[in-house]
């Protein structure tokens, strides 16, 4: 296993931020790691690279214990903090070789990890000077120096614009093809464009792993927005079989949730002939990881 987390609890005080926390992770694998802000999430990522120590449990990397190994498992690990610690004033050649040099690594590692990176255009320039996605760029050619096993991203794609945050995707994409990588994000659609495993997380306990295609294909719901050609009174939902909720979302368009696998555009077209109503357009919204996340972290 590339990594592997058996029972593994950390506090802060009287706050329990991690609680019998257990899973392994395949060599090869991208596993989305999801959860609110304060599930756990960076608390677990900081003790699978020896930031921190945990409170109870073991946990290793590539067959490294994490407390026992330190060093080897540092080595083995490609790591992007959620803010990305940089030195804005040295050049983005300067800040590689100065890791370069700390992780002994040939200097010709460097201008690899600057192609593979997408950061040519724009490593001649110091960092300060350089985009929040350039910025991630660098962060990530510096995980990637020492040609890691284990890539560990929290949140790799905070504060980044639509392009940026596409770009920052592939890029990701194109060197997981060969490592294992453990990713925190709160972008569902970067877990469903990247990962192919869900690990959510909820108040310090896993409350869901699972391959992400299995995941969704478990929603017993669907979501049909459909516009009318005039007001209707919400009440006469409730005629309506299997209707979990309807929420008017803006005019006359509808969006109607349903408890039930089965389409329901044909029952919606019938429920407004029935009531004098015409349906302009009715849509079948796709399930998605959003739906499943809002159902295992909602309060209870």
């Amino acid at each position: 296993m590339s990594i592997e987390v058996q029972n593994i609890s950390k506090s802060y005080g009287a706050q329990k931020a991690l609680d019998n926390v257990s899973f392994s992770v395949k060599k090869g694998e991208i596993v989305g790691f999801l959860g609110p802000n304060g599930a756990g999430k960076s608390t677990l990522m900081k003790i699978l690279t020896t930031y921190i120590n945990a409170d109870e449990g073991k946990a290793s990397v590539n067959g490294n214990d994490v407390n026992d190994n330190q060093k080897a498992v540092q080595l083995s690990v490609g790591y992007l903090a959620e803010h990305n610690p940089l030195y804005l004033d040295l050049y983005v050649r300067e800040y590689l070789e100065f890791n370069a040099d700390v992780y002994k690594v040939a200097k010709s590692r460097i201008e690899e990890v600057i192609a593979l990176t997408g950061l040519t255009p724009e490593s001649h320039k110091k960092i300060g000077q350089l985009s929040k996605g350039y910025r991630q760029r660098v962060g990530l050619a510096t995980a990637l120096l020492h040609n890691p096993d284990v890539l560990i991203l929290d949140e790799p794609t905070t504060g980044l614009d639509p392009n940026q945050l596409v770009e920052i995707r592939n890029v990701i994409k194109n060197v997981g093809k060969n490592k294992t990588v453990f990713l925190s994000t709160h972008i569902m659609q970067e877990v469903e464009a990247i990962c192919d495993r869900v690990i959510i997380i909820n108040n310090g306990k896993i409350v869901t792993d699972k391959k992400l295609d299995k995941l969704v294909s478990e929603i017993q719901e669907q979501v049909i927005e459909v516009e009318f050609d005039k007001q209707i009174d919400a009440a006469l939902f409730a005629k309506l079989a299997d209707i979990k909720s309807y929420t008017n979302t803006h005019n006359n368009v509808w969006e109607l949730t349903f408890e039930t696998e089965n389409d329901c555009r044909s029952s919606v077209f019938d429920f407004a002939q029935d009531n004098g109503l015409k349906a302009l357009q009715i849509s079948l919204k796709s399930k998605n990881l959003e739906t499943i996340f809002r159902e295992k972290t909602s309060k209870k």
